[in-house]
């Protein structure tokens, strides 16, 4: 099996409802985003996916979050834009885009900050 990852940015604000702490307040983040992609064989050209093709997807996902306040989007009017969420809903998107055969979306890695992150493994 192969796997690659990349890795990207963005800055958004949110507010955890329902949260006792700072973090009910509206504040932001600088999510660092590390998106796996997994394969059990490679293309005619001997890779999993084009990087290009890849980074193409991520960032397309990304500039629908980069500089809003998540919790005026969908899906997050109804649940948290929590680290743990925002993974899952970047992993749920990617996986809809990728159609190359046999590829799979095996993590997403939402990071709000240095020392702080949430995986999600679809």
């Amino acid at each position: 099996m192969h796997e690659l990852k990349v890795i990207t940015h963005f800055s958004a604000a949110h507010q955890l409802r329902d949260f006792q702490g700072a973090c009910e307040d509206l504040h932001g983040h600088n999510w660092k985003i590390e998106v796996y992609v997994t394969s059990d064989g490679l293309d005619e050209a001997g890779v999993v996916i084009d990087f290009r093709i890849l980074k193409k997807h991520v960032e397309g996902i990304l500039e629908t979050l980069d500089h809003k306040f998540l919790n005026e989007l969908e899906p997050f009017k109804t649940q948290n834009p929590s680290s743990e969420n925002i993974a899952r809903y970047v992993a749920e998107q990617l996986a809809a885009l990728v159609q190359d055969k046999g590829v799979r979306v095996s993590r997403v890695t939402a990071w709000e900050s240095e020392s702080a992150c949430a995986t999600y493994y679809p």
